[in-house]
């Protein structure tokens, strides 16, 4: 198996899963299902789907959309794709002796097949069909309600525009209450360990932070046989390299007419502290001519980026109101974090050969940033643990907490409803773990934390050391089977 699908198919086992229970579910109530499954440009949606499908012995039609395509170049498309597919739909040259001139017509011959059987129809990029006919979602709705609803059809929806897939399945939408919802993310820090045998805990996370998980930069790191610093320095030598073109690639699709967001978006990323509060975000754009003008577009960009895009998530202080307004704000993509730092700013220097100034960027901060930005991937690692590891009883999230000048931050709180359960520290190095001092600070900190008293004191590191004074420790190994344990 070669390392595609390895990364790609292999390594996503909870999708695949979905996907059968839903097949399974078509199969034997003989009746229709519609799946929709979004996720972002990149993350693999579309081969996942295609694996899943000839893995089945289910005759199958895949229509991919084409951007931009005219309504009658999609149906052709759509008619040739019957008869192409690798097990073609029950009676497809009779099914394609003409093209459908509509996708009522389209859809009448899919319901012609499926009455010899269950049937899967896929059509990739449905945001785009729906572009070249705004009446497709409607009429989907209305052949699923008179005839496909009733017959064995699997029908998968995707779409990489996340927000318009969201929309699907709200109420007012023809397709609302028709739909089963489906998100495929990245490869999972688990994940990528299987992409990537062989390599220690602490290696799998940087490749993750580097890499956020998106396959097709998963397996060029696999095939670059390297580790993840050299990958990094030979990808940025490269102005066509994956790692340098893929963001591109995703934030043009995102960000097509909405440039304050993407200046919002780029501010947060590129901030040395990580996790930039909203007073940093908008002296990063000074582009206005008031103050005012610019607080009011970046809070409107951020608004777009943490709910509408899901690009940027809002981290406040464990035990503080969630509307209060001591805020942080960072990327919540690790490859979008890692691209606005290192790649974003010196993409105009790559191309006319000062490669080596990005490489020593890189160079210059990648340890001290490396160990900021593993932290909320091992905050998430601990709040999974929590399901099954009595030192995290009753934890129900877990986050960080900083006072309002920012002088004390304590790494991890891990809360229960009642009190704080944990507070750690995390000191992500190559070697070593936390000190006597590092120690000391944790439990001065603790004083300070709300309802955290009785809290046990966490040294977390790669090594997974327990020094003197703390209570317990975490190490790469144990946070890399948090997702291990839940992706089965």
């Amino acid at each position: 198996m070669n390392d595609t699908t390895r990364a790609e198919y292999v390594q996503r086992p909870v999708v695949a899963r979905a996907l059968q229970m839903h097949l399974d579910a078509v199969v034997q109530q003989r009746s229709g299902r519609i799946v929709a499954i979004r996720g972002r440009r990149q993350v693999g949606k579309s081969t996942v789907v295609e694996r899943f499908v000839a893995s089945t012995s289910v005759p199958s039609v895949f229509v991919p959309g084409v951007y931009g395509s005219p309504l009658q170049r999609q149906l052709d498309d759509a008619t040739r794709a019957i008869v192409d597919s690798q097990r073609p739909l029950p009676d497809a040259e009779l099914l394609t002796e003409t093209p459908a001139v509509t996708w009522r017509d389209w859809f009448a011959r899919l319901a012609v097949a499926a009455r010899s059987g269950p049937v899967i129809a896929v059509l990739d990029e449905f945001p785009w069909m729906v572009h070249g006919d705004p009446t497709l979602e409607g009429e989907l709705q209305a052949q699923w309600d008179r005839l496909l609803e009733r017959l064995p059809v699997l029908m998968i929806l995707i779409g990489s525009d996340v927000a318009m897939m969201e929309r699907l399945a709200t109420h007012g939408r023809p397709l609302f209450g028709r739909l089963r919802p489906c998100v495929v993310p990245p490869l999972d820090p688990a994940e990528m360990a299987g992409a990537l045998p062989g390599r220690a805990a602490f290696e799998v996370f940087d490749a993750y932070l580097v890499t956020g998980g998106y396959p097709r930069l998963v397996t060029d790191l696999a095939r670059h046989g390297a580790g993840t610093e050299d990958y990094v320095r030979a990808s940025l030598s490269d102005r066509y390299s994956p790692l340098v073109t893929t963001a591109r690639i995703t934030l043009d699709a995102e960000f097509p007419d909405a440039p304050a967001a993407y200046r919002v978006l780029a501010a947060i990323g590129a901030d040395d502290t990580a996790s930039p509060g909203f007073n940093d975000v908008t002296s990063a754009i000074k582009d206005a001519s008031e103050r005012k003008a610019l607080e009011t577009a970046a809070t409107r960009a951020l608004k777009t980026l943490t709910e509408t895009k899901s690009l940027v998530e809002r981290e406040t202080p464990a035990w503080a109101a969630a509307s209060g307004r001591l805020r942080r704000y960072r990327v919540t993509d690790p490859y979008l974090r890692f691209w606005f730092r290192y790649v974003e700013r010196r993409v105009e220097q790559i191309a006319r050969g000062r490669d080596d100034l990005a490489v020593a960027a890189f160079e210059r901060d990648w340890s001290s940033w490396r160990g900021r930005s593993v932290e909320p991937v091992v905050r998430e690692a601990l709040a999974r643990l929590a399901r099954t590891d009595t030192r995290l009883s009753g934890v129900e999230a877990v986050h960080p907490w900083w006072t309002r000048d920012g002088q004390v931050e304590v790494d991890v709180v891990a809360t229960t409803p009642e009190r704080s359960a944990l507070l750690g520290s995390i000191k992500w190095r190559p070697t070593g773990g936390l000190t006597d001092r590092d120690v000391d600070a944790l439990r001065r900190a603790r004083d300070r934390v709300p309802r955290s008293d009785a809290a046990l004191l966490a040294a977390i590191s790669p090594s997974g050391r327990l020094p003197a004074g703390a209570d317990v420790a975490f190490g790469a190994e144990e946070l890399l089977g948090a997702w291990a344990s839940s992706s089965g």
